[in-house]
């Protein structure tokens, strides 16, 4: 692409946005740059870009700019059938998004990482494995580092270890990594996608543009992953929890690849089958680039996790506090209930996604869970879920903070208040990580009260059913 002649529309200033817009302008391109919210950072954030050489839209001239743009580049928080890019298609125009800007100009090798959950948790790993290889490796994608702002840095000799996210699939053509991992797939994101087979080709669509020189690792006990190995030329390397593959499984209480016994399984500091499955995929991932065995045990026995996921924030009058905020959809929270420790009450509430909450109860009468708090837009949706599977240990808090109170003071000492949310963010925050932020703080909160004698301490009594 010849950036020099093209002029680019940037729809959306967020982090990708900003991205790729700095990337654009440094390439020598024209860039016009538009967000829907004009007041708060992103009117901030227009400015900055302007005066590096953006040329910023208002609502009232978008539709006469847009006519003057050749590419529109589209932020992941706009759905590819909103009419702004329905316009530029119809126009005979390229819809792309960052990340495909970035895998345009992307000249060493990746590993791409897709699943409904636990994408985050096996970059990290990966990257981390990598790094004490003494690999020049950046975790970049959906983790929250764009990969148009690390082409440079990664250059030829790098190593892109690339989360990507279904929104992201959606304007991604031109990726073609050497490790594709897909990691599960289940239902997530169908307020945005409509359906199921929409969402699970867009998870295949990863493997596209990979060669017969090149690898799929894919989940073995997933049968819709396992299915995957049919639309991809790729070479099939699988990872299993229940049985030995043609690749990384447990085997005998062991972390297992190709038949070589790593680490003892018990040696993993993440609790929980679904942790151990990422560690399945990241050793794969791994392997399949050369790193040793004992890098591969060393760097995965001293991985503590990450942010805004199963993270113990801390403790108050006895009672454990853990942030599963990044939980942002059914799945995931059944995951988080079926492997926190203890008995908890669970925090869960938010921006609908399109799917059912009944599983979830299903497991939470066979967990730990001892007491429900339901908050967010979507608490009506999910205590009719609730009640509909007999479940009558809630209490249902619009607001999150009132929520986050409300457990505390529902807990008993020795059990944990688990923020498990199965909901997207977006009807109170700008992002998990900011609702996990507020959780932390109101611990904080909580403790001061606590100090100066303005809360009551956790409940002794057994709770009772509403």
């Amino acid at each position: 692409m010849l950036y020099s002649q093209q002029t680019f529309l940037v729809a959306g200033l967020s982090r990708s946005g900003i991205a790729a817009s700095e990337y654009l302008l440094s390439r020598g391109a024209k860039v016009y740059c538009f967000d829907d919210v004009e007041d708060g950072s992103v009117a901030q954030t227009a400015r900055e870009l302007g005066a590096k050489g953006c040329t910023v839209i208002h609502k009232e001239e978008l539709e006469r700019r847009s006519s003057e743009c050749d590419i529109l580049v589209l932020s992941p928080g706009i759905p590819v059938d909103h009419p702004l890019p329905v316009a530029f298609k119809r126009a005979g125009k390229r819809v792309i998004g960052e990340l495909e800007l970035g895998a345009l100009g992307l000249h060493c090798p990746a590993v791409a990482v897709t699943g409904t959950n636990g994408k985050t948790t096996t970059v990290t790993m990966i990257d981390g494995i990598f790094k004490a290889a003494g690999k020049k490796s950046v975790a970049c994608g959906n983790i929250g580092k764009p990969l148009s702002s690390c082409v440079r840095e990664l250059g030829e000799d790098g190593l892109a270890v690339i989360e990507v996210s279904s929104f992201q699939l959606e304007t991604l053509t031109s990726l073609r990594p050497h490790v594709a991992v897909v990691l599960n797939v289940t239902e997530d994101h169908l307020n945005r996608h409509y359906n199921m087979e929409n969402y699970i080709y867009l998870k295949s669509r990863l493997l596209k543009n990979c060669a017969e020189s090149e690898y799929a690792v894919l989940n073995y006990d997933d049968p819709i992953v396992r299915g995957f190995a049919e639309k991809t030329k790729a070479k099939p390397v699988w990872f299993s929890l229940r049985e030995p593959v043609e690749g990384g499984y447990l085997s005998e209480g062991y972390f297992c690849y190709m038949g070589e016994k790593l680490f003892p399984a018990a040696e993993l500091p993440l609790d929980g089958e679904h942790n151990a499955a990422n560690a399945l995929a990241a050793i794969c991932a791994a392997k399949l680039f050369g790193v040793q065995n004992e890098v591969i045990a060393s760097a995965l026995k001293t991985f503590r996790g990450v942010a805004h996921r199963l993270q113990r924030i801390g403790e108050l009058d006895g009672v454990s506090f853990i942030d599963d905020s990044k939980a942002t959809n059914v799945d995931s929270a059944i995951k988080a209930v079926k492997s926190v420790r203890g008995e908890s009450v669970l925090l869960v509430g938010g921006k609908d996604k399109g799917y059912s909450y009944e599983p979830l109860f299903d497991a939470i009468k066979n967990s730990g869970v001892v007491h429900t708090v339901i908050y967010g837009e979507n608490a009506f949706r999910i205590l009719g879920a609730a009640l509909k599977k007999g479940y009558t240990a809630v209490t249902l808090c619009r607001p999150f903070d009132v929520a986050v109170r409300v457990a505390y003071l529902t807990a008993k000492k020795g059990q944990n208040v688990l923020l498990s949310p199965a909901s997207a963010s977006f009807d109170a925050f700008r992002s998990y990580e900011e609702r996990g932020e507020r959780f932390r703080e109101m611990l904080s909160l909580l403790s001061e009260e606590k100090k100066s004698g303005g809360v009551v301490p956790p409940a002794e009594a057994d709770i009772a059913e509403e």
